[in-house]
């Protein structure tokens, strides 16, 4: 008696598996495992990039294999009662959440359905059906997955590029849709939107610059992910960022403000520190003593991560900059502590550069300009100021340089003979 093997049909289920930032990442399980489509190696797992933000708390746990090798696993945080924490997620994070299941859902369905009845496709014809697939995923959701990697304040920035786009397409548009068009309409879009501070002004020139960056750097990604088959991005121009006026002080209202006292002496110091160090409010709010030491023969360095760019910089000051600071206490206490940055201390700032006799709108980032311009006009070349100031790529700095050369022709014009 002959026996007839009968296929067994592959069954897709959609999973979620707990990942870093309170998140899950969407897979398909497969089974029976079913070949990579690259390596051709049997596989059961397919993670789909698409992510989920949790209802409930989850943090890292590290165990170790029957072979000693060390591994991480992420586990619910329970309360008091030994219920997990729940997770309080706002109306935009529960639509993404309900979008990302409906699409991810979607994935699961065509995918078993092309598995199961592989005899009806060609090569050609599976890989067109894998385009179309791709194409019909919503590039939004993308968006969003890929701005939730992001930390701190690049964070928010990437989150308020995604309201803004959001806003544009309705919170829906199919990667097939992206094309250069639909940039130049939303670069339109940006540079005419109300600002979601206050619907009462546009959006700044170069919050659209940064906003619009996002979209190109996410085509970028997207081209390399697979999900579009040109790279859009590389057609597709930036919006020119718009030249800033950059305020600040000359180095006898530096001296005025020295011999000018402020109600807030706290905040003076601070301010002057900034002035002969370059340091934003930031960095300057958080820093303690143990950022701080002393070389003998080379002087005094700050070592510190800026709160901006989180990039780590070793920076000298000079020994006017250290007397600033008062006696040393232990290694995390607080440089100046107590220092606080609002509307009320704004007006104690501004009562200060009044009675300087110093008539400039001067806000507490001014006195980092102020450092970057004076080292400049002293001759300190651009590539050190850069460093000093510790910023990314020089274009930034440069934009002192053009202040300087400003402040170079007022002063070439003052010299006038009668003739």
């Amino acid at each position: 008696m002959t026996v007839k093997k009968i296929k067994m049909a592959t069954k897709v289920k959609l999973r979620q598996k707990p990942i870093s930032g309170n998140r899950q990442s969407l897979y398909l399980d497969f089974y029976p495992a079913i070949p990579h489509p690259e390596t051709g190696k049997l596989t059961r797992r397919e993670f789909l990039n698409m992510f989920l933000r949790n209802e409930t708390e989850i943090e890292e746990q590290k165990y170790f294999d029957g072979e000693g090798k060390e591994l991480k696993r992420f586990i619910p945080v329970l309360d008091k009662k030994g219920n997990p924490k729940k997770i309080k997620l706002n109306p935009i994070e529960k639509q993404h959440n309900k979008e990302t299941l409906q699409l991810a859902e979607q994935i699961r369905q065509k995918r078993e359905n092309h598995i199961n009845k592989p005899e009806i496709y060609t090569g050609y014809e599976k890989e067109q059906l894998k385009i179309k697939e791709l194409g019909e995923r919503n590039f939004i959701a993308y968006f969003k997955s890929l701005a939730d990697k992001r930390k701190a304040s690049n964070y928010d920035n990437w989150i308020s590029a995604y309201k803004y786009l959001d806003a544009f397409t309705n919170g829906n548009l199919k990667f097939a849709d992206l094309n250069e068009k639909f940039c130049d309409e939303f670069k339109e879009y940006l540079l005419t939107a109300k600002s979601n501070k206050s619907k009462k002004v546009t959006l700044s020139q170069n919050s659209a610059v940064s906003y619009f960056n996002k979209l190109k750097a996410t085509m970028k990604q997207a081209y390399k992910d697979g999900y579009l088959k040109t790279d859009i991005n590389n057609k597709v121009g930036s919006i020119k960022q718009a030249e800033t006026k950059r305020n600040f002080l000359t180095i006898e209202e530096m001296n005025s403000l020295v011999a000018t006292d402020c109600k807030n002496p706290l905040l003076k110091r601070a301010a002057i520190f900034s002035a002969l160090t370059g340091m934003r409010f930031s960095d300057i709010q958080k820093l303690v003593w143990g950022e701080l030491e002393y070389i003998e023969g080379s002087g005094y360095f700050i070592q510190y991560k800026q709160q901006k760019t989180k990039g780590v910089e070793r920076m000298p000051i000079s020994e006017q900059a250290f007397s600033l600071l008062g006696d040393r206490k232990d290694q995390n206490s607080k440089v100046f502590e107590g220092l606080t940055y609002s509307a009320y201390e704004n007006k104690h700032l501004s009562k200060w550069i009044g009675l300087a006799g110093i008539n400039k709108d001067i806000t507490f980032h001014c006195f980092r300009h102020t450092y970057a311009t004076l080292q400049l006009s002293y001759g300190t070349d651009i590539y050190t100021v850069s460093k000093m100031l510790g910023h990314r790529e020089l274009k930034t700095t440069q934009i002192y340089a053009k202040i300087i050369d400003q402040t170079k022709r007022n002063a070439a014009d003052k010299i006038r003979l009668d003739f």
